[in-house]
Formats: C-alpha cells, structure tokens, sequence
C-alpha cells in the first residue's frame, strides 16, 4: 500500500466511527435499544408478573417458580461471562442478531410446560441471551458514537430495559387475559418483530485487526485501580436495586395490605421511571461529565431506596419507585461512559473493562436476590431491613467513588 493510500485509509477509519450527523447513528440506536427491549426487558422483567399466572395454573409450585426467576439470573451472569469471547469468535453484531433470536425463541419454548428442567434451560438460556446483550449492544454502537453524544446514545439503548418493565406491568396482564400459553406466544411474536426491524440497522463491525492491535493496552486499562473501583461500585448499585425489582409489588400488596392491584400499579410507575432514566442520565451526563453524573446519581439513588424503610405514604413510594425505576437501567450509560473517560484511547480495553463490571453486576445482583430473600425469611419479613440494606449498598458505592477520586486522583477522558 502506497503512503498516500495508508494516510487515507487511516483517516477514513478515523472519521467513521463518529457518525453523529444523520441517519445511521440513530438506527444503530434504536438498533440497541430493540436489543436491550428483547433480551432484557422482555426475556427477564416479563416473567415477574407471569409467576402468580404460573402458580394459578398450576404449572409450577411456588417455590419452583422463584427457582425459575433465579434461573434467569444465573443465565445473565453466564451471559455476561461468554459474551466478549462469542463477540471474538462470529462478530459482536451477530451475536447481538443471535441472542435476539434466542430470547424470542426461548419464549415460544416456555409456551409448553413439557417439565420444570425443560422450562429452567429455556429460562437460563433467556438469562444468557440478556448478559451478552448486555455487554456487547453498547460497545458496538458507542464507537461509532461522537463523545458528545454518548450519555443520550448510551440512554437511548438502555432505555429498552424499562420499556421491558413496563411491558411487563401492562402488556403482560393484557395477554394473561388470552391465557398462559397465548402470553409466551405473545412476547415471542414482539420478539421476533423486533429482531427482524432491528436485524440491517447495526453498525459496521470495528475492523478486527484494528482491535487486536488494540489488546495489549486492554490489561492495563481493565486493572486499573479507578477502573476496578468503578466495578465494584457498579456491583453494589445492582445489590441497592434487589429491594424494588424483587420485594417493591410484594411489599405494597402484602406487608401494607393494599392488594396485588395497587402493588402493580406501582410496578407501572416503577417502569416509566426505567424508560425515562436512561435518557435523563445520559443527557446529565454529556452535559455535566460522567464522572460527576455518576456521584449524583448514587446520591440520589441512596436516598430513594431508603425511602420505603422510612415511611410508606403514598407520595414517598412514588417518588421512590419512578427514581429506583429510573437508575435501574440508568446507571449504564454513566458507567460505561465513566470507563471511556478513565480508557479513553482504546475500544478493546472499554470492551474488556465493561465486560467486567456486567460481570460483577450479575453476580451481586444474584448474591443479593438470594441473601436478602434469605434476609426476610429469617426476619419474619422484615422489609425495611431490605431498603436500608439496598440503601446502605449504594451509599458504600459512592464512599468508594468519592474516595478513589481523593486517593487515587481524578482522572478524565
């Protein structure tokens, strides 16, 4: 290749990736966020309010269809371990095209109660189908992506999760009206349509050589001090989440006696918070830094989950359950843009470093489903010990931010 030719092809690779101006920016979006609607909105948050349906038809026993949700679970966190190295082998974009088609075939699977294995493989396949989303959707948009945008990109991917959420407090009922079967058949059907609208508006992958020259630089960024802090902080927000994803319906319905009805309702409000979340967040952030969006949010965050364990009046649980909605999915784009501010100069290195933090994610989110289930058995139901728990979990998480910031220095992108 002549010199002139490799200027060229080196400034066309570098001028690429920031298509920020027209159409194909916000394709890949919507791309995303159809990704995030699929794999994790309907193939995980869908199941919550099909489980008493479950239990009424009597498929499964009570205590199997919270096996079943914990299956979920453990398929994320297998997910979020396999999906850097699947992305290496086919390609990240289809392996996004592949999990999406899993998770819509998952639910076709659950529609035929064959046997309580039968429907936890599907059910830890549909976990799988939402780790791998989870870590490959953003970093094969965001690099296309100019950093201005990347808070409101980030958003608008993320923004799927809580229109899964709020699928699942109004669409699900609906279905459920058809009966149980017609319901799986029915999130299948919007599964497989998303896919298909979805399936040309990925972005190019990023050349592969590109990235393997990138690999050496990769070790360094994911082990560094503010980067493994800004896991573990990562971590213990998705412990500070368990109280309302899991307990919030229950707690309303049953510890307040206010019937399954109102404790929908604020699962609904639970799920506009996590639409409009992300898009608020990433909008903060590209405005104010990732960084100290990040402080905020976990500030905020700490305040709310409390909130539950302090009083139950009706506006306190409001306030609580749109802003616990709302960081569910919104404190991805901050973490993912506070790794590009803290790597700034290699994609393999957001990759592997984003890779980690789902990782860890996944598994306090599982250790937290679990020991605070094992918490309010061994309480007599005690839920304002799980509030104060979640809350406590991310006031710990901003300690370690604003201390890796003073102790470590700060470091932006």
């Amino acid at each position: 290749m002549s010199m002139s030719a490799n200027v060229d092809h080196h400034r066309r690779h570098h001028a690429e990736p920031h298509r920020d101006a027209g159409g194909p920016l916000w394709l890949s979006a919507a791309a995303g966020l159809c990704a995030s609607l699929v794999g994790l909105g309907l193939a995980r948050f869908a199941y919550t309010p099909l489980i008493p349906a479950l239990i009424a038809a009597k498929w499964f026993t009570p205590a199997e269809a919270v096996y079943l949700g914990a299956a979920n679970l453990a398929g994320y966190l297998a997910g979020a371990l396999i999906a850097r190295d699947l992305g290496a082998r086919i390609g990240s974009v289809w392996a996004l095209r592949g999990m999406m088609v899993l998770a819509a075939a998952t639910c076709f699977a659950c529609a035929v109660p064959i046997s309580f294995v039968w429907f936890f493989g599907f059910r830890f396949l549909a976990g799988i189908s939402g780790g791998v989303i989870m870590v490959l959707a953003a970093t094969a948009i965001l690099p296309h992506t100019a950093p201005s945008k990347r808070g409101l990109i980030g958003g608008v991917i993320f923004a799927g999760v809580g229109l899964g959420v709020a699928a699942s407090g109004t669409l699900v009922p609906l279905l459920l009206q058809q009966g149980v079967k017609q319901a799986w058949y029915g999130l299948g059907v919007l599964s497989a349509v998303l896919t298909l609208i979805s399936w040309k508006a990925w972005p190019a992958e990023v050349p592969a050589a590109h990235a393997a020259a990138e690999q050496p630089v990769a070790a360094h960024g994911v082990r560094s001090p503010l980067v493994i802090a800004l896991c573990l902080e990562y971590g213990l927000n998705a412990l500070a989440l368990v109280p309302h994803m899991v307990f919030l319906v229950d707690y309303v319905a049953r510890g307040l006696g206010q019937g399954i009805a109102a404790g929908s309702y604020y699962w609904v409000l639970y799920g506009i918070g996590a639409v409009i979340g992300p898009l608020l967040t990433g909008h903060l952030a590209d405005r104010a830094g990732f960084a100290a969006a990040l402080r905020a949010a976990f500030l905020i965050e700490a305040v709310a989950v409390a909130l539950p364990a302090v009083t139950n009046s009706p506006a306190a649980l409001i306030v609580s359950s749109l802003i616990v909605g709302g960081f569910t999915p919104g404190i991805v784009p901050l973490v993912i843009g506070r790794i590009h501010e803290l790597i700034p100069h290699s994609a393999a290195s957001q990759r592997s470093a984003w890779a980690q933090a789902t990782t860890i994610f996944a598994l306090f989110q599982a250790a937290g489903a679990y020991g605070l289930s094992y918490l309010f058995a061994r309480s007599g139901g005690d839920y304002a010990l799980l509030f104060v728990i979640g809350a406590a979990g991310v006031a710990v998480a901003l300690g370690i931010e604003l201390f890796s910031v003073v102790a470590l220095g700060r470091k932006r992108g």
